[in-house]
């Protein structure tokens, strides 16, 4: 099937229903065939969509930067652990590698890698579909905000209909399978 990018928190101190979501999702992404591509993280929602996609019986491919290598967060279980120079190089991997992009709950690095997919797609660097999940409202009050900036020019409404947003993973994944055939 797809390679299937998965945004989500790489934080420590989450609760656990976070972490029930990220590992919900790895076995879900299995269980249709995909790979999940990752940060290549082993803590956080990344660690738990990585060990749920394995224990269901998926492939999981880490990208990396060396700099988190180095703190001893690396998904060494991975399929294939991908290490990068930066940051920057380890998104513009993940972009290369992956079919489609699935955005779960997150903080600042989340957001980091979702506005780097779906600005290079309003660029039309690439056409690959994106979704972000929006469980329980998480994302809402940036979605609300987000709407504003066609209403006020900053961005054309086709660019905002890039993004697929959907309540739950299975409608999520069942949007974009929609997409990717």
């Amino acid at each position: 099937m797809a390679a299937i990018c998965v945004f989500c928190a790489s934080s420590r101190t989450l609760d656990q229903r976070w972490l029930d979501l990220a590992a919900e999702t790895g076995a879900e992404l299995a269980r249709r065939g995909h790979t999940v591509v990752s940060g290549g993280g082993c803590v956080g929602m990344m660690g738990a969509l990585a060990d749920g996609a394995r224990a269901a019986g998926g492939r999981t491919l880490g990208i990396i930067p060396q700099s988190l290598v180095d703190l001893e967060v690396a998904d060494l279980a991975s399929d294939e652990l991908l290490v990068t120079a930066s940051m920057a190089d380890r998104k513009t991997l993940m972009i290369e590698k992956s079919d489609a992009f699935l955005t779960l709950p997150g903080g600042l690095g989340t957001l980091d890698e979702l506005f780097e997919v779906w600005t290079t797609a309003t660029l039309a660097l690439h056409a690959k579909p994106m979704a972000l999940v929006d469980t329980g409202g998480f994302y809402r009050p940036l979605l609300d905000w987000l709407g504003t900036l066609t209403d006020r020019t900053f961005l054309k409404p086709a660019g905002f209909d890039l993004l697929t947003v959907a309540d739950t993973v299975p409608a999520a994944l069942d949007a974009l399978e929609s997409r990717l055939t």
